[in-house]
């Protein structure tokens, strides 16, 4: 049962938000980032294996769409940690009713909000403040030989960024537009 955590569900199946539940009192507060036992049928059993940290300078600036291909895929856990994100994840998933679908969610360190992303999801986001910290949970080592990417600016995705690109590396902008002949992935 989770006591600090409460699942939100969102229009794509299996993409969850996680809201936190901090403790506080007139000096502040405590907040359970992560909990296995509370967490595990979130995560359907599967293990943390690497926690990644970013930051990001200016607002506006995009990062992703990544996922990795199987049997690399992960589940991710994205919190934000100084900040706020437009934090973007695309349903890749092959035989998905809502393959190419996308949903957003603004993380923040005020709202206390997690984006817990599926297998056959892409993932990315853009920051909407100067100075974004972001924490992910990964439950799969990163492999570069399976790590590929959407281009965010895909007219065949068709998200809708809050803000103007102010930055986005040479390889996000590279990444190819989704062919014709995508058909999602398998799992």
């Amino acid at each position: 049962m989770m006591t600090r955590f409460a699942r939100l569900d969102t229009p794509l199946a299996g993409l969850a938000l996680i809201q936190r539940q901090p403790i506080g009192d007139h000096r502040g507060y405590l907040e359970r980032l992560f909990c296995r036992d509370e967490l595990d049928e979130l995560l359907q059993g599967r293990s943390i294996v690497q926690i990644n940290h970013t930051y990001t300078a200016k607002a506006g600036t995009v990062r992703g769409m990544h996922f990795q291909h199987p049997p690399h895929a992960e589940m991710k856990v994205v919190t934000c940690l100084r900040g706020e994100v437009f934090d973007v994840a695309v349903d890749l998933r092959q035989g998905s009713p809502t393959m190419l679908h996308w949903h957003a969610e603004h993380l923040s360190a005020d709202n206390h909000r997690s984006l817990l992303i599926p297998e056959g999801f892409a993932h990315g986001f853009q920051t909407l403040t100067d100075d974004c910290e972001l924490i992910y949970l990964h439950t799969a080592a990163y492999q570069p030989q399976a790590e590929v990417g959407l281009n965010p600016l895909d007219e065949r995705l068709d998200i809708i960024w809050p803000l103007p690109f102010t930055e986005m590396s040479d390889r996000d902008r590279g990444h190819a537009l989704i062919s014709d002949e995508f058909a999602g992935l398998a799992s």
